[in-house]
């Protein structure tokens, strides 16, 4: 059975962790699950890259759409009415969740996603870094040669010379970082 994972757009905005994140997902050990909503909220975050960000993230949203058809899933504005979270604007994620049997929810919003309530729900909150560094102690060679694509990518298209520690400590991924780094 494929673990089905509602992304936030707080990981999906960031392009690092979104890389490593998708491309563990295209190695088949997760199936991803967002909302149009979720896509939106990062396209209006790119703005803060500047006057360019929200086009090159309308453009990665059309990829993503056509790489993962069936991710989308419609609002369950139904199900958001009887739900609660903390911060309000957050609801639709948890009925996203809900309404098309996710298995947890990854995200980097630990405070707003209560880990007692997403239980009531049979639902888990991952963080990114966890998750990735637990596949990666599962399937090492995988998840180190996604990590390698992202690097290359990284510096094909920055025109520097990262290094996969400090780039992945920048995507906020250090523990993977640091688990990537023992294994060279």
């Amino acid at each position: 059975m494929v673990v089905r994972i509602l992304i936030d757009a707080c990981v999906l905005y960031p392009t690092v962790m979104r890389e490593m994140v998708l491309g563990t997902a295209r190695t088949g050990l997760f199936e991803p699950i967002w909302s149009e909503r979720i896509l939106e909220e990062w396209a209006r975050a790119a703005v803060k890259i500047g006057p360019t960000g929200e086009a090159q993230a309308r453009g990665e949203i059309a990829l993503l759409r056509a790489s993962w058809p069936a991710a989308a899933r419609p609002a369950a504005p139904q199900l958001e009415q009887r739900l609660w979270l903390p911060d309000e604007n957050d609801i639709h994620v948890l009925a996203v969740a809900v309404d098309s049997s996710a298995d947890s929810i990854m995200t980097l919003n630990a405070k707003d996603f209560p880990r007692a309530t997403l239980a009531e729900h049979d639902l888990t909150r991952v963080d990114p870094d966890s998750y990735l560094t637990s596949l990666w102690a599962e399937h090492p060679e995988l998840i180190e040669d996604i990590a390698q694509a992202v690097l290359a990518t990284a510096r094909r298209l920055s025109g520097q010379d990262w290094g996969m520690r400090p780039l992945l400590k920048k995507a906020r991924l250090p523990r993977l970082a640091k688990a990537l780094a023992q294994s060279v």
